[in-house]
């Protein structure tokens, strides 16, 4: 009597692209939200200066209540901490450390791993939104306006400033990128007409009106705090900075 030998035959191979990912999406944002220093920036800071200046008579933010003026331009001020500066810190060091060399190995995909940045960076902002939102709420904002404007602006607003953030990370060393983006960071929020409104800058307002912080936190403040329509001419200011963003970083960008 013989007993028949079962062959098995290993069959290496990569997981699904879906699945890799969103196994790297997962993990980019479970290390984003581990780490007390981009909370700080890109939560605490946002949620500090809508409610003291909300409540705080320290800046003349015009007719109307403070809180209205100053939602839209805190929740542009969260998607920039969150595109731009946090994730070109973050990619920086990681570049730094040879994190992205090793990834850009793996079985995932260059552009695959791009995304799964961009999705980590989208579920943050997500959570940034929902936050920022019930706490304006709380402070008696009253939005209103179109939702789909309002969504647009956002994911433009995000491509734009992940394509600089990525630019930076990706052309200068880490040290650089980390001053960069936090000078950047102060310097749009002061001139950005985040907290302070742009007509307050004189002769200068039409320049700061082509930053995107600027055309973000203005469209913003127009559909919601105004109710006008869609604001074509924010929308295009930021589909440009996304494009000559995201065009350089995939031309400039060095993994290593």
């Amino acid at each position: 009597m013989t007993t028949a030998t079962g062959t098995y035959t290993p069959k290496p191979g990569a997981a699904p692209l879906p699945r890799m990912i969103a196994a790297q999406a997962a993990l980019e944002t479970r290390m984003l939200l581990r780490n007390g220093e981009q909370l700080l920036l890109t939560v605490v800071i946002p949620t500090l200066l809508l409610v003291l200046f909300s409540t705080v008579d320290i800046v003349d933010t015009g007719s109307g209540r403070s809180v209205d003026f100053l939602a839209p331009g805190v929740l542009a001020l969260a998607v920039m901490s969150t595109a731009f500066t946090g994730q070109a810190i973050a990619t920086g060091f990681e570049r730094r450390y040879g994190v992205l060399k090793r990834l850009a190995s793996s079985p995932l995909p260059r552009w695959g791993l791009m995304t799964a940045k961009t999705a980590s960076v989208l579920v943050t902002e997500i959570l940034q939104v929902i936050l920022l939102t019930a706490i304006a709420l709380a402070l008696g904002w009253s939005p209103h306006g179109n939702p789909l404007a309002v969504l647009l602006l956002l994911a433009l607003g995000t491509a734009a400033f992940s394509g600089l953030g990525l630019l930076m990370a990706g052309t200068l060393k880490a040290e650089a990128t980390l001053a960069a983006a936090n000078l950047v960071f102060l310097l749009l929020l002061v001139g950005g007409g985040v907290i302070v409104p742009l007509d307050r800058f004189g002769g200068a307002q039409g320049v700061l009106s082509l930053l995107p912080i600027s055309a973000l936190s203005g469209g913003l403040r127009d559909v919601l705090a105004d109710g006008a329509g869609t604001p074509w001419r924010d929308l295009a200011v930021l589909a440009v900075w996304a494009v000559l963003g995201l065009g350089a970083a995939g031309r400039f960008f060095r993994w290593e």
